[in-house]
């Protein structure tokens, strides 16, 4: 068979094709990485205090920064203690602010985080791959008076 022949290169492009939807698929997080990531920064929060641990979650070049997906750490009273997006934010009490849509997401979050150990929260964020302001699903674990979040955005 040469290279030339009709049936090999079907099978050499099906191949292609294929090689390159897992890249395709793995372009933006899904929600059982975001869950993961949340729950090995609670991890570390634990293991080696926040003070270790919110500089490691804040470092864009870390463990807990990939794609479109980063951990968060607030203070019930929305203050933001890491910012894995956005270093700027932390030490800004943000419990007022609103999403495109004017929801108070922060606020909600604290209150949710005050009623149940776990939870998912739906509001709109600027996604920092494609930056633009998309739906974001954030999945949430209170840990002592803060909720560890994690988000991955929804199309």
């Amino acid at each position: 068979m040469t290279l030339r022949s009709p049936n090999l290169l079907r099978v050499a492009s099906l191949i292609a094709a294929l090689a390159c939807e897992p890249i395709a698929a793995a372009e933006w997080a899904t929600e059982e990485e975001a869950v993961a990531m949340v729950k090995k920064a609670v991890a570390l929060i634990e293991e080696q205090g926040p003070h270790t641990a919110y500089a490691e979650i804040t470092n864009k070049t870390g463990r807990f920064h990939d794609r479109d997906l980063y951990i968060t750490v607030l203070g019930l009273d929305g203050k933001v203690l890491a910012h894995g997006a956005n270093e700027s934010l932390i030490g800004k009490v943000l419990i007022d602010a609103t999403d495109a849509d004017g929801k108070q997401f922060v606020k909600e979050r604290s209150e949710l985080a005050r009623q149940q150990p776990s939870f998912w929260q739906n509001y709109k964020f600027m996604n920092p791959v494609s930056k633009k302001i998309e739906p974001k699903q954030m999945y949430c674990e209170r840990l002592n008076e803060t909720a560890v979040c994690g988000g991955v955005y929804s199309f």
